[in-house]
């Protein structure tokens, strides 16, 4: 398989260029319409892993492959597409009209984890098709995406966030009442559940007396009582991702929240973070961020 496409690969495959403020953001968002990618000339869009959230208002024909399945899409649909499924459109030349909007974890940081949500996981339901009344309502919605993220309200990815969520709830309302309940996970799944929860858990740091303290693939094992090759092979299975970089992520969003929510020092974002020397901290920060902490926080 492909590596996984990140949400900078994402604007480099679609657009040829990147945000520059992408790497200093907590959580990225955006919304897009379909339109600047439609027609005869459009490509299919390869199957592969994405590293960042999606989800897709189509109107008109297409087909869209994902896991084991191949889903034909005559009218309409909403659909979901997450970091754990890999998945790839095809026949786009009958889609209409439409939009999409990305998004990471990251930006959902204060607001849960979005793999508790059956849409998101990997036996759950990610196609909807719609109604003619369906795509209306949802077109509103999108629209006023566009009106949020354009103004100037400093508060407007709190009220993106909550559009989002409208949309997710929408969709699982439509599904027949199951719990999730009853929903089959294999052994995999189930053991990156129990590690997404677990290392949820150290999170967020309020205070700086708090410390992480699960913070290799081997502490983790321990806690679920698995060997650490047996939930190395889990992660890697589902993810598609090592279990060190998985935890690396969560470390580096905490970070950036940190730096920039708090008046922390380095040194005690560092300790919070289960560092035990600053300059680790510093070492570990600009490998993944291509900066140091301070010059983070001052971005």
């Amino acid at each position: 398989m492909n590596d996984v496409e990140t949400i900078a690969d994402f604007y480099k495959r679609k657009y040829d260029w990147m945000p520059e403020n992408i790497r200093n953001e907590i959580g990225h968002f955006n919304v897009f319409k379909l339109e600047n990618y439609l027609g005869k000339q459009a490509k299919p869009v390869p199957y592969k892993r994405r590293d960042y959230f999606k989800i897709t208002l189509l109107i008109g024909e297409s087909k869209i492959e994902y896991a084991d399945k191949a889903i034909e899409l005559k009218k309409q649909a909403l659909v979901f597409s997450n970091p754990q499924i890999p998945y790839r459109w095809e026949h786009t030349e009958g889609i209409r009209s439409g939009f999409f909007c990305v998004f990471d974890q990251a930006f959902f940081h204060q607001y849960g984890n979005l793999n508790q949500y059956s849409i998101f996981q990997p036996d759950g339901n990610h196609v909807f098709e719609l109604n003619d009344e369906q795509v209306q309502l949802l077109n509103e919605v999108y629209l006023r995406m566009f009106d949020e993220i354009d103004s100037d309200y400093i508060h407007k990815y709190d009220v993106l966030r909550t559009v989002v969520s409208e949309i997710i709830h929408f969709a699982m309302k439509m599904q027949p009442a199951s719990p999730l309940n009853k929903q089959s996970f294999n052994a995999s799944q189930r053991i990156l559940t129990l590690f997404l929860e677990l290392l949820e858990r150290q999170f967020p740091i309020d205070e700086t007396h708090q410390s992480v303290n699960l913070r290799s693939a081997s502490d983790f094992a321990e806690k679920l009582n698995v060997h650490v090759n047996h939930l190395n092979r889990a992660i890697k299975e589902t993810t598609d991702k090592t279990t060190s970089r998985i935890i690396a992520e969560r470390l580096l969003q905490e970070a950036k929240i940190l730096l920039k929510q708090t008046s922390w020092t380095v040194s005690e974002v560092a300790f919070a973070l289960g560092f035990n020397e600053v300059t680790h901290f510093n070492n570990f920060f600009k490998k993944h961020v291509q900066a140091s902490p301070i010059k983070f926080r001052n971005v």
